[in-house]
């Protein structure tokens, strides 16, 4: 009987390891999840911070193309306020079309050659590229977390414990229009 009591008592230790073991993993992939929409939203901010400044620096350049640099700081509004939901796809579609929008500034000084050459402008853009390669680089690892995370919500036995506990997968953060997806054509 002593045993078959050292051998059930050995069951139950190792399936509370097994178990303590499997909550502890999904919470630490959870904490990598956050961390990456954390460094994300940094590169965000820093972006929101150089976009008035560059519209400013346009605007002494460029006072008639008034509609771009409005469309500019209205998609830059949108995508601060989507910040503070928790919808993902709000939050990437607001991201995506203020992308898009800092484009048309980039247009904008091909048209202007004084521009082109003002040392604010060119450090403003710069400094933006840099922005948009480190959020491009936030997103990846982001998405890395989140497959690394949904991977484990998913494979068995951790999916069963994960149910219980209440964790559910997360979202990635991927290109909301298809026309952002094509290749771009090249024209000489």
């Amino acid at each position: 009987m002593t045993i078959l009591l050292w051998v059930a008592l050995g069951i139950i230790v190792v399936a509370i390891v097994a178990i303590i073991g499997m909550y502890n993993s999904l919470i630490r992939l959870k904490n990598r999840v956050e961390e990456a929409w954390s460094d994300i939203d940094v590169q965000l901010k820093r972006r929101y911070d150089l976009i008035p400044n560059l519209v400013e620096t346009v605007k002494g350049y460029a006072s008639h193309e008034k509609e771009t640099l409005e469309k500019v700081v209205q998609a830059r509004n949108a995508a601060m306020s989507a910040r503070s939901g928790e919808d993902m796809k709000s939050r990437a579609g607001a991201e995506n079309m203020l992308s898009s929008t800092l484009k048309s500034i980039f247009a904008l000084s091909e048209s202007y050659p004084d521009l082109k050459a003002n040392q604010n402008f060119l450090e403003l853009q710069r400094e933006l590229a840099d922005t948009e390669n480190k959020i491009q680089a936030s997103r990846r690892f982001y998405n890395g977390n989140v497959r690394d995370f949904n991977t484990k919500l998913q494979v068995f036995p951790t999916n069963v414990m994960a149910g219980m506990l209440g964790f559910k997968p997360r979202e990635y953060f991927e290109i909301e229009e298809a026309k952002e997806r094509e290749n771009v054509k090249v024209e000489f």
